[in-house]
């Protein structure tokens, strides 16, 4: 069965989610996977579908007009085989924060130190919080940290970083929980 990846951006509005979901619904397609958030005032939403009747991205025809008549922009993307299937990755898994005043830079120090020490970062939202006339960057990171990088190391890597870059970074296991 082929698998889509379906991106959705456009100026926030209410009903995006809804508007959405209905058409896939129609077309009967299976959701596996989705992300959404607000990014400013844009809404930014990620979908991994598939349907058994539908082979090719052509297949959709003008499903989704109906968003991009909204103001909407809609992207399709047939998945390589087996490309819809998260990988399993081996180790621990930690959730990094950080907070700190806005500037240049936090995003990209941060996930420098952890690619030079190759953990996957599996989750990433930043947002600006606070007041227009004092606001604090967030970042949240979740992270997979390789073989033979225990948290306690990073914990130190970070406190370094948290000091060049007058910032309050946190990191901590997170258990995972089956159902």
């Amino acid at each position: 069965m082929s698998h889509f990846a379906l991106t959705i951006i456009g100026r926030d509005r209410t009903g995006i989610v809804s508007q959405v979901t209905e058409i896939l619904y129609h077309l009967g397609c299976n959701i596996a996977d989705s992300s959404s958030s607000i990014l400013g005032g844009q809404f930014a939403m990620i979908l991994i579908v598939s349907n058994p009747k539908i082979h090719d991205k052509s297949d959709f025809g003008d499903a989704f007009a109906p968003l991009e008549e909204s103001g909407l922009s809609v992207f399709i993307r047939t998945l390589k085989p087996e490309g819809e299937q998260r990988r399993q990755l081996p180790g621990e898994i930690c959730l990094i924060s950080v907070y700190g005043a806005d500037k240049p830079g936090i995003v990209y120090r941060v996930a420098k130190e952890l690619g030079e020490r190759r953990v996957n970062i599996t989750d990433l939202n930043t947002k600006l919080i606070g007041t227009e006339a004092r606001p604090v960057y967030v970042m949240m990171l979740e992270a997979v940290l390789p073989t033979g990088l225990e948290e306690t190391e990073l914990k130190e890597i970070m406190n370094r970083l948290k000091g060049e870059l007058h910032v309050d970074i946190s990191v901590r296991s997170i258990t995972p929980v089956e159902l």
